[in-house]
């Protein structure tokens, strides 16, 4: 037992020691019973009767034996521990020094505590050394009584808080230390028998620990060819992709107001003060695709710097029914378009840079800031899986900027309140340059199109969203002197003039938008947008009268959360996109013969996977392009979205 003891290399110790050397003597006495059988009555005698002054039987013959029995177990004990303790009483002639007992290290057993001296006193476990109050550090046993103390806890003191060190111990006391030290061995460390039982496990599992070890290797080369391979260990790649089969369909040819060159893009000269109209027929069914690449890098992991890359070949359908100005417009899903200067061609569309300045406050800069990240967002008009066409998406009143310049800052005071603001000088990927009045950042900060916007959020439930929206925007004329186009918002679309075909100074246009979700139920939810907007018009033509443009957009509409399947969404749109409330003269297009147009638009987000959805969504436009003799487009869209 000792030398187990010693292997494990608690005898360093000396409540060990003591009990090392108990053990040594009583393998002494035993082997010198054993060798003179006469004297085993006269020994067995003496140890029935209980020693209270010397922890060692003063029978046993003489001192040669406890250094026999010391060689005999290949103990190691110095002399001045020995001497140390031995410090209390004066040792029987028997032995050259006195151990002390169980009781002056603080062992006790309450089974024998009617054998000891103070058979009164109760012995309580201390966790700490610093409990006994008799300790003290100067100590010549400090250490050795810490270890036992802290690291093993297998010392009890009295219950006054004392260690009494200089008392003496009975060999029951002994005992029961040692039996309390090995139990606390036994529970650390395995025994003989554990490591048997280990040895049997790992021969009966040896397949199956060889299998997890290859798996193992396998996932450890894996992740070291990914760390050598990785794009960046602070950037992170995310995609989407969508695939797009479009129709359109009148049954019969649908007017336009449109330059007999049919270009899109012109507004119509006015001939006898009318604008030009042409007319088309049903175009051919297309199947085009639209895709972005979104780097996403943080440095701090607060904060993110965004490069998005845009690439596609789209052009919707209805594109070929709407009049000069509303190219991707009505009938158009968001997806189904080019989103760059020329078809196959990658460009820029995002390049922000976000970040904290304090838990409340958010700050976003950059040259090309897409501002729908920002305002006038719905939960079910989301275009990745809610109503998804530019005119039920958000607003068709707002924004003139797309992508601008610029910067936003957002603060969220409580949870239930969300405030944004940004100024963004416009700066859109898809917008020739060359052009005067697009990507006019590039050109002018503060002098081209560029707009103020404000917008409260207030979620008094989990339920329900309210959003407050409001824009001050600059319009810069074009080359002719027109306001409008891809950047007329809040007319929405279309061109004006001065109402007689005479060019227009730069315009300041209001915008106001104020729109809801509600979740009514889990499966039930209804969302809606009022906006309204007024473009002052101030002629160039000295003299003439000018005015504004006032105009009107309203949506109304109903969603299906999970429908059929978890995840999923069906939407039910009623938007009328512009209804022009005064200065209808002013249009050099999307007047009509003084119509209102209108929409009504179904759509279903159907997830596959995580990563892969069907979205069929179709549309009827009543009154395209404000004219009351136009028959109804009806327009059929199937996308599949990847997301990666």
């Amino acid at each position: 037992m000792f030398i187990a003891f010693k292997s494990l290399r608690l005898a360093l110790s000396t409540g060990f020691v003591a009990c090392a050397v108990l053990l040594a003597q009583r393998v002494s006495a035993e082997e010198a019973l054993k060798s003179q059988p006469e004297v085993v009555p006269e020994i067995l005698g003496q140890a029935a009767a209980p020693e209270t002054h010397a922890l060692l039987p003063p029978s046993l013959p003489e001192e040669s034996s406890l250094s026999s029995a010391l060689s005999a177990n290949n103990a190691v004990i110095s002399e001045p521990a020995i001497g140390e303790l031995a410090q209390s009483e004066p040792a029987p002639p028997s032995l050259p020094v006195e151990l002390p007992r169980l009781a002056d290290i603080g062992l006790s057993d309450p089974l024998v505590s009617d054998v000891s001296d103070n058979s009164s006193d109760l012995f309580e476990q201390v966790t700490s050394v610093s409990q006994l109050s008799d300790v003290q550090a100067t100590d010549w046993a400090f250490q050795a009584l810490q270890s036992l103390v802290e690291r093993y806890g297998c010392i009890a003191g009295y219950p006054d808080g004392t260690f009494r060190g200089n008392r003496a111990a009975t060999r029951y006391e002994l005992a029961a230390a040692l039996n309390a030290c090995l139990d606390q061995i036994s529970d650390r460390f395995a025994t003989k028998e554990d490591l048997e039982t280990i040895k049997a496990l790992q021969e009966e599992f040896k397949a199956e620990l060889a299998t997890l070890k290859g798996r193992v290797d396998g996932l450890e080369a894996r992740a070291a060819t990914l760390e050598a391979q990785q794009f960046s260990t602070t950037t992170k790649l995310s995609g989407l992709v969508w695939f797009n089969m479009s129709g359109a369909f009148a049954g019969r040819s649908v007017l336009a107001e449109r330059p007999l060159s049919r270009n899109v893009n012109v507004a119509p000269p006015r001939v006898g003060g009318v604008p030009t109209r042409v007319s088309s027929s049903d175009p051919n069914v297309t199947f085009s695709y639209y895709a972005w690449l979104t780097f996403n890098t943080s440095f701090t992991g607060k904060d993110s710097l965004v490069t998005q890359l845009a690439v596609g070949n789209g052009s919707s359908p209805a594109n070929a029914f709407v009049s000069s100005g509303f190219f991707n417009s009505w009938g158009t899903p968001i997806t189904d378009q080019t989103g760059t200067l020329s078809a196959n061609t990658v460009t820029l569309r995002e390049l922000f840079y976000s970040f904290p300045a304090t838990k409340d406050l958010q700050i976003v800069v950059g040259a090309r800031i897409n501002t729908y990240r920002y305002f006038d967002n719905n939960r079910f008009t989301n275009f990745l899986t809610g109503a998804g066409s530019f005119n039920s998406s958000g607003s068709t009143l707002f924004s003139a900027v797309d992508r601008g310049a610029g910067t936003v800052i957002i603060w969220r005071p409580t949870k239930q309140i969300r405030l944004a603001a940004a100024y963004l000088a416009e700066s859109t990927e898809f917008l020739n340059p060359a052009l005067p009045n697009f990507n006019t950042a590039t050109k002018n900060l503060f002098g081209g199109n560029n707009t103020l916007v404000g917008q409260l959020d207030f979620s008094p439930t989990k339920s329900v969203n309210l959003r407050f929206l409001y824009a001050r925007t600059l319009l810069q004329a074009n080359g002719a002197g027109l306001i409008g186009g891809a950047v007329g918002e809040p007319l929405p679309y279309g061109f004006v003039d001065d109402g007689v075909g005479g060019g227009l100074n730069n315009a300041i246009a209001n915008t106001f938008v104020a729109n809801f979700d509600w979740l009514v139920t889990k499966g039930f939810g209804l969302f809606g947008r009022y906006s309204y907007g007024t473009t002052k018009i101030a002629p160039t033509t000295a003299g003439r009268a000018g005015g504004s443009l006032d105009v009107q957009s309203i949506q109304a509409g109903v969603a299906f959360p999970d429908l059929i399947k978890k995840g999923a969404l069906g939407t039910i749109s009623f938007v009328v996109p512009q209804d022009y409330l005064g200065g209808r003269r002013f249009l050099r297009s999307g007047n009509g013969d003084g119509a209102t147009q209108y929409e009504v638009e179904a759509s279903y987000y159907y997830p596959i996977s995580d990563n892969i959805a069907v979205v069929p969504a179709f549309y009827a436009i009543i009154n395209p392009n404000n004219f009351g003799t136009n028959p109804t487009v009806f327009v059929g869209n199937i996308r599949t979205q990847f997301r990666f």
